[in-house]
């Protein structure tokens, strides 16, 4: 059975779009950094399951890269309340809901997070040069990142690099709640 056409140009130029590495797509797929490269370059025959596991790693439709030259499919995809997983921490009255999916662990990473009145939730430096981006929703909190001490209130932003120990504390008298991103460096945190 013959491979079809372009297969091997579709995930190179995909890989590229999403300006990924070999080894990003690698971890991402599950195919090996050797494989990826064969394929690309047009030296092997992938199996279905391994185009298929591509596509998963991509964020596409496998015929996305069965197609030609076809404009690849847009991403669009939804992430329902009911399936948003909530983290229990150590301390009473921080409740965490992970609102973006696993499959975009260690890369975006979206939480809406509620601090009960006199509660915190301390953090442990990420990957060097990671950022997270705090929006406060309700209440008011103090976030801390090494020496750095902001007081922040409803409707405040603020972004901080989070290589370093880090906390969120609910400094007011009420519920607080804040939407929080992490953007970790890709090419750091890749780097062995």
């Amino acid at each position: 059975m013959e491979k079809p056409p372009m297969v091997g140009k579709n995930i190179q130029q995909l890989r590229s779009d999403q300006k990924l590495t070999l080894n990003v797509l690698s971890e991402r797929s599950g195919v090996s950094k050797a494989m990826l490269s064969q394929i690309e370059s047009d030296k092997v025959n992938p199996t279905i399951a391994t185009i298929w596991k591509i596509a998963q790693g991509l964020g596409v439709e496998i015929h996305t890269l069965l197609a030609g030259a076809a404009e690849p499919k847009r991403k669009f995809k939804v992430h329902r309340y009911e399936n948003i997983t909530t983290l229990d921490t150590e301390e009473e009255g921080v409740h965490i809901h992970v609102l973006s999916p696993l499959s975009m662990v260690e890369d975006l990473e979206m939480y809406m997070m509620t601090f009960a009145p006199g509660t915190s939730l301390p953090s442990e430096a990420h990957f060097p040069k990671t950022e997270e981006f705090l929006t406060v929703i309700k209440g008011q909190v103090r976030v801390t990142a090494g020496e750095n001490i902001a007081d922040l209130r409803k409707g405040d932003f603020i972004s901080y690099h989070c290589d370093i120990n880090h906390t969120i504390e609910n400094i007011g008298r009420s519920e607080a709640a804040v939407h929080l991103v992490v953007r970790y460096n890709q090419m750091i945190k890749k780097t062995p």
